[in-house]
């Protein structure tokens, strides 16, 4: 079944692409986000090949109607997906953006796959079995988050959001120690950590749980931790009405340098 969600998701990626090296539309939805004919377009293609794989198991879209919490709540096992992360940076065309598909069970995202089509990219993470990286449509790589470097010897690599900072990620930068800063788009980010290219992923600043089920579960396939923000604890998905996400941070491996200056910047 994995392999035919990878290339099923990759299908949807090419579709995008499509889309993506033409002129577009852009509409506004009613939260103000933008939406394009990819985001639609990758939707569609995802629900009917998750819909062909696993018909028993509902499926939760960024793009679809909205679903009351009365009715999911009682979902144990539902797929979890934003049809195109990034839209901001597609209609940039910076490549930043990724189709992310997540399994979550009791509210765990279990299985997660993040597709950067312009970068012909794929993380994949599952719970018990490790995390693998595709490039070029070539081998599964197994990936791992790096060991916290010592930064008086070597820099913290630290990553950010390319639009949405806030002053509270200004203010952890400021008290970590000896650190370098990288900008970018959609659930890269997590994926930076997730094969250990990153170190820290703090967003202190709004997500919905579509944005980062799919990469929470790569990094934490990977030997990673991602966790709320304030209570240390890790994400977990469908607990409540609001689909938003509280303020959380990424990280190879916990360590209190990082978690004081957490605290500090709240």
């Amino acid at each position: 079944m994995r392999t035919r969600l990878i290339e099923g998701v990759q299908t949807a990626g090419r579709e995008v692409i499509s889309i993506y090296e033409r002129d577009f539309s852009v509409e506004t939805k009613d939260d103000k986000s933008p939406l394009t004919e990819a985001d639609m377009a990758s939707h569609h293609a995802l629900v009917d090949l998750l819909e062909g794989i696993t018909p028993e198991v509902p499926i939760l879209s960024e793009e679809s109607a909205e679903i009351p919490f009365a009715t999911r709540k009682v979902w144990q096992r539902y797929w979890l997906i934003d049809p195109l992360d990034g839209t901001k940076e597609f209609i940039k065309k910076n490549g930043e953006f990724t189709l992310n598909v997540a399994l979550i069970e009791d509210g765990v995202p279990v299985f997660g796959i993040v597709h950067a089509p312009v970068l012909r990219t794929t993380w994949i993470g599952q719970q018990g079995q490790g995390a693998w990286k595709q490039e070029n449509g070539g081998a599964l790589e197994l990936i791992r988050v790096r060991a916290l470097p010592d930064p008086e010897q070597e820099s913290w690599q630290v990553v950010g959001s390319r639009i949405h900072g806030s002053e509270e990620f200004e203010a952890f930068c400021r008290i970590l120690p000896n650190h370098e800063r990288t900008s970018m788009g959609s659930s890269l980010k997590l994926c930076l950590v997730a094969e250990g290219k990153a170190d820290l992923y703090p967003r202190l600043a709004p997500t919905s749980e579509w944005d980062t089920a799919a990469a929470q579960a790569v990094v934490t396939a990977a030997g990673g931790q991602v966790l709320d923000a304030h209570t240390l604890e890790p994400l977990r998905c469908n607990q409540q009405e609001s689909i938003l996400n509280p303020f959380f941070i990424v990280a190879g491996e916990r360590d209190p340098r990082w978690e004081s200056a957490l605290r500090a910047s709240l």
